[in-house]
């Protein structure tokens, strides 16, 4: 049984869709004004895994992230550069979408953008006017917020610990609480005409109209970062809510923000450290305040793919579940590359030994497949070995199901390489081929590729370092090989030693295998 942590109800839930076999789902995208940076990447990792999970489960799952592409911060950037508006917009909505496309993110089934519903935009306004949840002040609409008695539901507030947007507007305001649904135009701004006068969308009525175009008066699945509760979240429950007089989504999940750390976690499936005093789950004070932000000086994300393969970024984005804040440093992405490696080797003595590629194993894409193919006769001939296979699937899915616990996941990942290489070694394959167990081998690894896929993760080989391909690299590691194993042959255990300690410190790694079989690999 699936269950699902919902914010609203602060408990985990039973998923139950509004339309059985039906998944609506809407996570807020970015303001396209700048590079993405990697805290971007976070809630569209984390709701990609999700939407592969939910698929993988037997649901027809629609995911909607929107982008705003009108916005102060876009009039700002626009004029700071002398160009139009929906010039930077397009030019850094490429940019994300690039971006989202390196880390593997493609399941998302529509981008729409805030100035292509404009006259909806317009429409959802006027019937908040008509209902008498919105008035007009001086061109401006604002949301009357003590017209909606639900208001701070979502982030369990009350109006008194609230604090509204003041600023120029406030002698406009009816409260100082009430937020802006249509902004006049001032001088210059982009603009689109509406019964009150030139003017433009404010951000929370956006999503309101996109989600609700799209998915429905009522859908599944809000995502967004923890940081986007209150206000944005909320305005929109009040908005959608009062104008369609239902319940928005069912289940509201808030991803963790992203944190600076100089602390780097142990890696290899076990819990990760939190930094000392760091910001915890579900407090939003604490992790804004360590929060990786463009105003706090967050390079482009481009760059940091410059510096690190796309799927050592995305492993180490699942690595935590994704309520809890991320602890994010380089020497922390270092080290997950570190332990992905176990996993490329793995794949390598896969090859070997079976003659197959990892990448071209047919998993199922499926429960129900996967339920069936576990089943297969290949593995029963290894009773201990399909016993534990078993479970370890059965873990990873009760993780899963657990409110999509991706770091669970990953440690069961780690579990099942010490098993299949456990199984290559006991059985001899290396030095004695043998059908049975290379089938049997075969089954268990397909069955690693079925559960990897859910998460999107070793879809295809990664990219070699340029280095790596150097046509000197292959031929010089099989020399120093050949001299190491020459060196043991004779007792000369010092030589030995010293050829793998200096290697060792150039970033290389040996490891000795039985039948006197050594492969290296980088670190």
């Amino acid at each position: 049984m699936l269950r699902v942590f919902n914010t609203l109800s602060r408990t985990k839930e039973e998923f139950q869709p509004v339309v059985p076999g039906k998944v609506g789902m809407y996570l807020c995208g970015p303001t396209v004004y700048k590079p993405s940076h990697i805290g971007h990447m976070v809630g569209p990792v984390i709701f990609d895994a999700i939407k592969r999970y939910l698929t993988y489960s037997g649901y027809d799952v629609t995911w909607v992230v929107n982008i705003t592409d009108v916005d102060d911060k876009l009039i700002a950037e626009s004029n700071a550069r002398g160009i139009p508006m929906s010039a930077v917009a397009d030019e850094m909505t490429q940019d994300y979408k690039n971006n989202l496309a390196a880390m593997g993110v493609d399941t998302i089934s529509v981008f729409p953008k805030a100035t292509d519903y404009i006259q909806q935009i317009i429409e959802f306004t006027s019937d908040l006017i008509a209902k008498g949840y919105a008035y007009e002040s001086e061109g401006d609409v604002y949301y009357d917020v003590a017209k909606f008695p639900e208001y701070g539901k979502l982030s369990n507030r009350t109006l008194e610990q609230m604090s509204g947007e003041g600023g120029g507007t406030a002698d406009r305001k009816h409260s100082p609480f009430d937020f802006a649904l249509w902004k006049s135009a001032k001088p210059g701004e982009p603009s689109w005409d509406s019964p009150w006068g030139k003017g433009r969308p404010g951000w929370h009525i956006e999503c309101s109209v996109m989600s609700c175009s799209l998915l429905g008066e009522t859908f599944d699945v809000h995502g967004g970062g923890l940081d986007l509760q209150f206000p944005h979240h909320e305005n929109e429950i009040a908005q959608s809510e009062a104008r369609n007089g239902k319940p928005m989504a069912k289940y509201w999940m808030h991803n963790g923000l992203m944190q600076a750390s100089n602390e780097v976690g142990k890696v290899g499936g076990r819990k990760t450290r939190e930094a000392e005093g760091g910001a915890k789950e579900g407090d939003l004070a604490s992790q804004e305040a360590g929060k990786i932000s463009k105003s706090k000086g967050a390079s482009a994300f481009r760059d940091l793919l410059k510096k690190f393969q796309p799927e050592n970024i995305r492993f180490f984005l699942l690595s935590s579940h994704y309520r809890r804040p991320i602890d994010y440093s380089e020497e922390r992405l270092r080290e997950v590359g570190k332990g992905l490696e176990g996993f490329y080797r793995y794949f390598k003595r896969f090859e070997s030994v079976t003659g197959e590629s990892y990448y071209a194993l047919s998993a199922a894409t499926t429960r129900a497949a996967g339920d069936a193919y576990e089943k297969s006769p290949a593995l029963d001939a290894y009773p201990e070995f399909a016993k534990h296979v078993r479970e370890l699937r059965a873990r990873f899915l009760e993780a899963m199901d657990d409110d999509f616990n991706t770091a669970g996941g990953l440690g069961v990942f780690f579990d099942y390489l010490r098993a299949v290489n456990k199984f290559v070694e006991e059985t001899g394959l290396e030095t004695k081929p043998e059908s049975q167990a290379q089938e049997a081998l075969k089954v268990a690894t397909t069955i690693f590729r079925e559960l990897a896929l859910t998460l999107g993760l070793f879809r295809a080989p990664v990219e070699e370092d340029s280095n790596a391909n150097d046509a000197l690299v292959e031929p010089l590691m099989t020399l120093l090989i050949d001299l190491r194993r020459a060196a043991k042959k004779n007792k000369d255990f010092a030589t030995a030693d010293e050829i793998r300690n200096r290697l060792k410190e150039i970033g290389v790694t040996l490891e000795d295998r039985p039948g006197g079989v050594c492969v290296w690999s980088r670190e």
